[in-house]
């Protein structure tokens, strides 16, 4: 523990730095996403610091158990941001610890078109082929009707993300892939807190993947995790997260497995230093004890966000309400209760405005706004200028809609309720011309 004294200065100047700040309207921004913190999180960062330890240690011990255990996962493994999580968990799949039903090059993942561009990514990076699926409208997750017309005989995984915060629903995706036997990837990135089926989002996949950066549900500044029940996908996704090495010791840990000088493997001489051999073409993904430090207050906070995110997202759907005949609102999963990244809008086909209209209004009154991520990545330069091998089931026109009509605005627990008054009031102001002429 840091001295008092040392708390106290660190509390005072924390409070001097960051004092609270009330809300001017058409003045104070709006984001659509960032963090909250106080004095707390720079008292244990700071006192990581003064461990000077630096690399991962206790502090992420710690978090790792304290995570799993929120979840009720077997284990948690940190990284350094939610795209290597992802990265991870399909290069994970490839790891020859899991025989046949290994990943190979040519096997096929699916997805959806609209979305993220790293739950993607790395399917391609690993050579496999992402198969893109529909969405649905009204959730802005994954059509799931449309699955079994995206299996083929070299179909070997499903990986996706929960929109904003929406669950999709993973029970019945789990039950497709048990039933088809294929991996299934859970990217719970923006839905940390979110329940489907009365389960926690990140608890369905074989393995599930989360970001800790400031714009999601709690921060490590920069940072990510994975779970899983399983041990085997453990050891690979810990093996290729740090530098493809079969030694699992901890940074400053020695001979964990007790026989450090006695293994054989690959064509080594029988005896050579475990630590130093590699049995996967890995990366150093590791975090910091500062940020894992973080992330533990953070944590304890993940409750009280949730419910000031659905605060939030409650009171914008009622205000927004009197605007669904230009405007269709987010609906959650049927059976779900979402703890909203953001709150996604749609401008209908019929609305006398375009998207680029209202987004240009809301920007000059200082209301932050974002697109849903890539729209309909397969328009993207990174399908449109590279050759890279996909399968489309469909037409995607329901993927095209979303690239072309939504974008979303921010719910976060940062948001006061006057700034929340501030975003209806200025939906009202822009809407003025187009509902008198109904009136």
């Amino acid at each position: 523990m840091l001295p008092e004294s040392l708390q106290d200065a660190i509390r005072a100047h924390a409070k001097e730095k960051f004092p609270p700040k009330s809300f001017e309207p058409g003045v104070t921004p709006i984001p659509p996403s960032g963090k909250s913190f106080d004095d707390a999180e720079f008292l244990k960062m700071i006192e990581a610091v003064m461990d000077g330890w630096w690399t991962e240690g206790r502090f992420t011990e710690e978090f790792e158990k304290k995570f799993a255990e929120r979840l009720g996962r077997n284990f948690a493994i940190t990284t350094n941001s939610g795209s290597s999580a992802n990265l991870l968990a399909l290069t994970a799949l490839t790891s020859k610890k899991l025989g046949e039903r290994r990943l190979k090059k040519g096997d096929e993942v699916i997805t959806v078109a609209a979305g993220f561009p790293t739950t993607i990514t790395p399917i391609i990076q690993n050579g496999c082929v992402p198969v893109f699926v529909e969405i649905d409208p009204k959730t802005y997750n994954i059509d799931i009707s449309q699955l079994e017309a995206a299996l083929s005989p070299k179909t070997r995984a499903v990986m996706i993300a929960h929109t904003l915060g929406n669950p999709f629903p993973a029970r019945e995706i789990a039950e497709f892939c048990k039933t088809h036997k294929l991996w299934f990837i859970e990217d719970t990135c923006d839905a940390l807190g979110s329940f489907y089926d009365g389960k926690p989002t990140g608890t369905f996949g074989d393995i599930s993947t989360f970001s800790f950066y400031p714009a999601h549900h709690i921060t490590m500044g920069e940072g990510g995790a994975l779970t899983t029940n399983d041990a085997m996908l453990k050891k690979a996704i810990r093996g290729f997260r740090d530098w493809g090495r079969d030694c699992w010791c901890a940074p400053g840990a020695d001979n964990t497995c007790g026989i450090r000088f006695e293994w054989k493997l690959g064509t080594l001489p029988k005896g050579y230093d475990h630590k130093y051999i590699y049995s996967e073409v890995g990366y150093n993904l590791k975090l910091t004890d500062m940020q894992a430090a973080l992330g533990l207050v953070q944590l304890d906070k993940l409750y009280g966000f949730g419910l000031l995110r659905r605060r939030n997202h409650a009171k914008l759907r009622r205000g927004l309400e009197p605007f669904s005949r230009f405007l269709r609102l987010p609906d959650p999963t049927p059976n779900s209760d979402p703890s909203w990244f953001g709150f996604l809008i749609t401008v209908k086909p019929e609305a006398p405005f375009t998207r680029a209209d209202l987004v240009k209004f809301l920007n000059e009154r200082k209301i932050g706004t974002r697109n849903l991520f890539a729209g309909n990545i397969t328009r993207q330069p990174i399908f449109t200028e590279y050759d890279i091998p996909h399968r489309i089931i469909g037409d995607l026109r329901k993927s095209d809609d979303i690239m072309m009509n939504t974008f979303w605005i921010g719910c976060q627990p940062a948001l006061s309720e006057d700034a929340i008054d501030y975003v209806i009031a200025s939906f009202e102001e822009f809407m003025k011309p187009y509902l008198a002429p109904l009136s």
